[in-house]
């Protein structure tokens, strides 16, 4: 079991917290981030681009003129691609992009990417937030208290207030710890966890690992 400073907002110690190896100091593995990342930005694309070729476009079922004797060159159909208002050749198709790697790797990810904060001193547990729901307490808490300019605030969803208030800070995202996934802890220099919070992932991702 790791253990892990608990600090309050002013940075201060006040206690000790033991979490899984497993979920927080692993080495980590940039081809579990690959395959993570790789999904949660593929799975954005609509995949709905798409044009009409020949075979979709209404009419042209008649010959336009004879094969021979017109002098023109022949043609099947008015809806040729060459033909205005006709099929595109080889355009594009609407398709699904959908990529999904199993369980085991997209939970891995999330704590190899908890491990790598750990391992960058980027990783701070603190006793518990204040829910006044206030962005600029919110702001001096973050910025003054702990010093940081740029961070992921983990908390339980039911502290509603301080979710309202972090989400207005321009350089600070915040998630339940059900919400956090590969591309927030990546996107941010700092994650912040609330004890509580650094529980529930802990337990989450152990037994997830645990049911492989």
């Amino acid at each position: 079991m790791a253990k892990f400073d608990v600090i309050d907002l002013k940075k201060k110690k006040v206690s000790e917290i033991e979490l899984s190896d497993e979920v927080f100091a692993q080495e980590p593995n940039a081809n579990l981030f690959y395959e993570v990342a790789k999904m949660q930005q593929i799975n954005r694309r609509a995949g709905t681009v798409g044009v009409k070729n020949s075979s979709l476009v209404s009419g042209g079922g008649k010959k336009p003129w004879k094969q021979k004797g017109t002098g023109r060159a022949r043609q099947g159909s008015n809806r040729a691609s060459h033909w205005v208002g006709g099929g595109k050749a080889m355009g594009p198709k609407s398709r699904d992009y959908t990529y999904r790697p199993p369980r085991q790797i997209r939970r891995a990810a999330i704590a190899h990417a908890l491990s790598l904060r750990a391992k960058e001193k980027a990783l701070f547990i603190v006793d518990a937030f204040p829910s006044e729901g206030k962005a600029k307490a919110a702001f001096d808490a973050l910025t003054g208290g702990l010093k940081l300019d740029n961070a992921l605030v983990v908390d339980e969803k039911n502290n509603l207030k301080l979710h309202q208030a972090v989400r207005n800070l321009k350089n600070f995202d915040v998630l339940p710890p059900e919400g956090v996934n590969l591309e927030s802890l990546l996107k941010r220099k700092t994650v912040v966890l609330t004890a509580a919070a650094a529980k529930a992932l802990d337990t989450a991702l152990s037994r997830e690992r645990g049911e492989k």
